[in-house]
């Protein structure tokens, strides 16, 4: 008689609703995806401004002549013995405007900042020889 046909596969209904749970997924990690993105540029730029705050203050230490730039950090020196002024701009990467780390803005050797974090913006860190303070002003 009939033969029964062993047909293996799929149907295109559990095709459809494995394609529809794969894109549920994808539309669910990319908010996440894209919040963890933002906090690592924000590391970075934590990192770099302390590198430039630890730079910049032992120049001043020694009064020695700043190093060379990087991409991400411009040093100058200006005046004179005994009073030189030491800056750094740190250019940050991070897209949008604000911290999302907690307490980011004290984060350089616990300074209190001034001005705020904008996207693409910088990080000018001065160090006064002569009255010995620092300064941490985003803009």
């Amino acid at each position: 008689m009939f033969k029964k046909l062993n047909k293996k596969g799929f149907t295109l209904a559990e095709l459809l609703i494995v394609v529809a749970i794969i894109g549920v997924l994808v539309a669910i990690s990319i908010p996440i995806f894209a919040s963890q993105l933002e906090k690592a540029k924000e590391a970075t730029d934590l990192a770099n401004a302390r590198a430039a705050y630890a730079t910049i203050v032992a120049a001043a230490l020694t009064e020695d002549d700043v190093p060379a730039n990087t991409d991400k950090i411009t040093y100058t020196r200006t005046g004179s013995a005994g009073a030189y002024v030491y800056t750094a701009v740190v250019d940050m990467t991070q897209s949008e405007n604000g911290w999302k780390t907690a307490d980011a803005d004290k984060a350089v050797a616990g300074i209190a900042s001034t001005g705020s974090v904008t996207a693409g913006g910088t990080c000018t860190i001065t160090v006064t020889e002569g009255s010995n303070t620092v300064t941490v002003v985003y803009a």
